[in-house]
């Protein structure tokens, strides 16, 4: 019969808190260092929770003579071991013993080497068992002014064990012991709780990172904001406080510990450890809090070494001009009283929309400059009948004011009358097997389709003056208040509070924000997506709306949804087959919008 495998941990295991972590602790002699040699003891000590559990001891005949210096070292001779029972008498009972846990020695790749080549030479499975080195986890934790080295015998005197090691395996494996419980009390301070970040402590990470781990000793264990800081000489010469780097976690603790780990292995951010001199936090009441905060930080400072939402101002919009004949222009701000579309994150997406516009409607194309009064020479668009050449006056002012009504109404409304412009082209370019032609302009139909859920997503929240809504977490009730989709108050209701005063108390004392000029909401656009994303999570209960938070019937979260499917299947004639999926005004968001 087999021994039992050691521990090799679930997934479900390597989240396992390390008080409920079994470890067995061994420590092995051996005639020496090399392939060839053999063991002659093996001593083993199992814990849990700091408990013990079990020990293991016995010597091993190793069918060898034992070099002179190593009787000398360990008092095992050859006349000691003559009796005792040999390797494969022994190696099944320690399996058996050690199953079920993790493995831990001093200089772990030598015992381990050992036990390998053993259960490959007696035809045992290697279980390959979660291994951890003492020796390695000191160095990782312990500083050179607190100890001269990692040797066993150093670090037990350092953390005061109960037993002096002395060369014999069982001795030396109980010395351990109380070696790996000081470890595991030094990295639980720096935020180490599970097996897998007790494990991520042993691998190596550079010393300017690891010398810098006591940055996470006062970090609170609360969800917030960090920021990595460095005091970096300015123009001037003087040192100056700049940002390198904005996050969130859950726990700030155990976030910012982990950057002096192995577990991580970005190469900038390695670079940004050794540049960092500080570390800042802020502790955040609900992680919608701490989205925000992150994304005005980041948008504030523009840290070097984050990559995303460092320039929130790189929006653009889809404007339809305000001018005797209007056309459309791609522009970067929005707040002049005109209709506009957007935002869109590329230039690409703002173009598709405005072909598609282009494609419906014969708008005119040209940016000149148009009189109402004295003719302009006609561009070629006017020759192939795509513009009505309002420059030549072929079309009177009121005529063209009736055509940018309907780009207005379907810039700002509803977007179905553009579908139903283009689904004759669409229907014959699938007829003719013009495939290519057929999906660029169905590709224009779906980025109109998803910028224009986007703004009125946006555009929703920014005309309320005020949102309060709340939703119950294990913590308690997160309450928020929004006004024009910027987050103005965040509050946690713990259990045995009342939520409703507590909403009351964050309004009191929230932001006042002005109302904004144009389609863009008082924030910066991702902070405004993020606090939609949360509203429409399932539970999300309003407690006080000012203003109308809704969709118009015609474009809703299913709008590219609509549009694919309009495009795709829609026949010669321009009927309008009905679109799969909810309806936009019964989806999910838009009942929450009107609840």
């Amino acid at each position: 019969m087999s021994p039992s495998p050691l521990l090799q941990p679930s997934f479900a295991d390597l989240g396992q808190p390390l008080a409920d972590v079994t470890f067995c602790v061994v420590d092995l002699e051996t005639t020496g260092g090399g392939d060839a040699d053999a063991i002659t003891e093996i001593g083993a000590v199992k814990v849990c929770g700091g408990q013990l559990v079990g020990e293991f001891q016995t010597l091993v005949n190793p069918n060898a003579h034992i070099p002179a210096l190593i009787a000398v070292l360990t008092g095992i001779t050859d006349q000691l071991v003559a009796d005792a029972p040999k390797l494969p008498e022994v190696l099944p009972a320690f399996l058996e013993f050690a199953a079920g846990s993790v493995l831990v020695a001093h200089n772990a790749r030598f015992d381990t080497g050992f036990l390998r080549r053993a259960c490959e030479r007696y035809d045992y499975p290697w279980p390959n068992p979660a291994v951890v080195d003492t020796l390695a986890l000191a160095r990782q934790v312990l500083l050179r002014d607190e100890v001269p080295n990692a040797k066993l015998g150093t670090l037990a005197a350092h953390f005061g064990a109960t037993t002096t090691p002395n060369h014999r395996a069982l001795d030396d494996a109980k010395a351990t012991v109380d070696v790996l419980h000081g470890l595991l009390e030094r990295i639980g301070n720096l935020g180490a709780h599970t097996l897998p970040e007790l494990l991520e402590f042993t691998r190596q990470v550079s010393p300017q990172r690891r010398a810098k781990r006591t940055m996470a000793k006062d970090v609170p264990s609360a969800p917030g904001i960090y920021q990595f800081i460095a005091e970096l000489p300015g123009p001037d010469g003087q040192p100056r406080r700049q940002v390198l780097y904005v996050g969130k976690s859950r726990n700030l603790r155990k976030r910012v510990a982990s950057y002096f780990t192995a577990a991580e292995t970005r190469s900038r951010i390695d670079e940004m450890v050794r540049i960092a001199t500080s570390v800042e936090t802020t502790v955040c009441r609900t992680p919608l809090e701490a989205d925000v905060l992150e994304l005005r930080l980041i948008g504030a400072h523009s840290p070097r070494y984050n990559r995303r939402s460092k320039f929130p101002e790189r929006q653009l919009w889809l404007k339809l001009t305000d001018e005797p004949y209007p056309r459309l222009s791609i522009v970067r701000t929005a707040g002049d009283g005109a209709t506009y579309l957007g935002p869109f994150r590329r230039k690409e997406a703002a173009e598709q929309a405005m072909l598609a516009i282009y494609d419906a409607f014969r708008l005119r194309q040209c940016s000149a400059r148009l009189s109402t009064r004295k003719a302009s020479p006609a561009c070629a668009l006017a020759g192939m009948g795509r513009c009505p050449a309002p420059c030549q006056f072929t079309i009177g002012r009121d005529e063209y004011a009736e055509l940018v009504e309907d780009v207005r109404a379907c810039l700002s409304r509803d977007f179905r009358p553009l579908v139903a412009a283009l689904r004759p082209r669409l229907a014959q370019l699938v007829a003719a097997e013009r495939f290519e032609e057929a999906g660029a302009l169905t590709e224009r139909l779906e980025s109109f389709g998803r910028a224009a859920a986007r703004h009125h997503r946006l555009a929703s929240l920014a005309g309320c003056a005020q949102i309060v809504a709340a939703r119950r977490t294990d913590d308690g009730w997160e309450i928020h208040v929004i006004r024009h989709g910027r987050l103005v108050a965040a509050a946690l209701a713990r259990p045995g509070e009342v939520p409703q005063q507590v909403a009351r108390d964050a309004v009191t004392t929230a932001e006042w924000v002005a109302a904004p000029s144009g389609p863009a909401p008082a924030a910066i656009i991702e902070e405004t997506e993020r606090i939609a994303d949360w509203l429409e999570l399932p539970g999300v209960r309003l407690i006080e709306i000012d203003g109308d938070w809704c969709w118009p019937l015609g474009i809703g979260p299913s709008a590219g949804e609509q549009l694919r499917a309009a495009s795709l299947v829609g026949g010669a004639d321009g009927s309008q087959p009905e679109a799969e999926g909810p309806d936009p005004a019964t989806s999910d968001s838009a009942a929450l919008a009107t609840a």
